[in-house]
């Protein structure tokens, strides 16, 4: 009788990631705390396997720093852009409150977490497989960047491909693919740029040889993230 009334939230990972719209749509019609906690509990384990993948590089301690931070960087994003993006949905033709905007983005990030969590394995693997990141190490700066890149390259892919199994349900609240488009691109491009702005302050992730292990740099809200990747890129290329 009770598990009639209350289903395992586990089962909803799989329908989740296949994006199917109806039971979304459903899921989305009431608040239930205990669904929102559950979101946030999947964020924090997937996140934070992907968040320790990525420090273990550096040091156990920046591995440890960085099962924080992810999760953190991504709860701080889905809640910072939930108004916002309330506010752009009806202005763009679908008419959601702000607890369904929420809901929604918290969505997204739940697959995106799943994803990078899958991910993970491979991560470790990857950097296993390269010079240890240790003071007095020489690590070739191709290396460094690559490692860097690559990362960046699996959170996009995991971010963007969230959103995207959630395109089905927003053209069916919406009724319309280019109402849905427009909806998508707006929320992505929220994501995008407070997200990755979060993920420079609260960098950094994988962490300098010739740094101590720290949870906060001094200089956290000097430059940008655009700024890092774009000479990232220009590096590799010369």
């Amino acid at each position: 009788m009770n598990s009639e009334k209350h289903p395992s939230l586990l089962a909803e990972i799989p329908v989740l990631l296949r994006g199917e719209a109806e039971p979304i749509a459903r899921w989305m019609q009431r608040w239930e705390t205990r669904r929102v906690v559950f979101y946030i509990g999947v964020i924090a384990l997937g996140a934070g396997a992907y968040g320790a993948a990525m420090g273990c590089w550096r040091a156990p301690l920046q591995a440890t720093y960085v099962a924080v931070k992810f999760p953190l960087i991504i709860l701080l994003t889905t809640f910072g852009n939930a108004l916002l993006n309330g506010m752009f949905a009806p202005l763009l033709g679908l008419n959601l409150t702000v607890r369904q905007s929420i809901l929604a983005i918290l969505m997204s990030f739940t697959i995106a977490s799943t994803i990078l969590g899958a991910l993970s394995p491979l991560l470790v693997f990857l950097v296993w497989n390269v010079p240890p990141l240790e003071p007095g190490q020489p690590i070739p700066q191709s290396t460094y960047l690559s490692i860097q890149l690559t990362q960046v390259a699996m959170i996009a892919f995991a971010g963007v491909s969230a959103n995207l199994r959630l395109m089905q349900l927003l053209r069916r609240l919406s009724g319309s693919a280019q109402i849905a488009r427009r909806v998508l691109f707006s929320w992505l491009a929220g994501n995008l740029f407070l997200g990755s702005q979060l993920s420079w302050i609260l960098r950094p992730f994988i962490g300098s040889p010739f740094l101590k292990v720290e949870f906060l740099r001094s200089n956290a809200f000097q430059g940008n993230f655009f700024e890092s990747v774009f000479n990232a890129i220009r590096e590799l290329m010369r």
